[in-house]
């Protein structure tokens, strides 16, 4: 997102929320896409936007954010 309004992690959809969700309690890319029923490179697609739209450089700061935030 370039200059555009950034969202709060409290914006979060459901499924995003739960692909946060998943990471944070370890899971690898393998393992979420399985859950999900996706493949990685999906999930990799949808933590990159997760993270633009947060405004943040990785997934782990993603989940930080999310946790502080208490969505997840």
């Amino acid at each position: 997102m370039s200059e555009a309004r950034r969202r709060s992690p409290d914006e979060l959809g459901d499924e995003d929320r739960t692909l946060l969700r998943l990471l944070s309690s370890g899971q690898t890319t393998a393992a979420v896409a399985t859950r999900l029923d996706c493949s990685e490179r999906t999930v990799r697609r949808r933590l990159r936007g997760i993270c633009d739209e947060l405004g943040v450089r990785s997934s782990m700061e993603a989940v930080v954010l999310a946790v502080r935030h208490r969505v997840i």
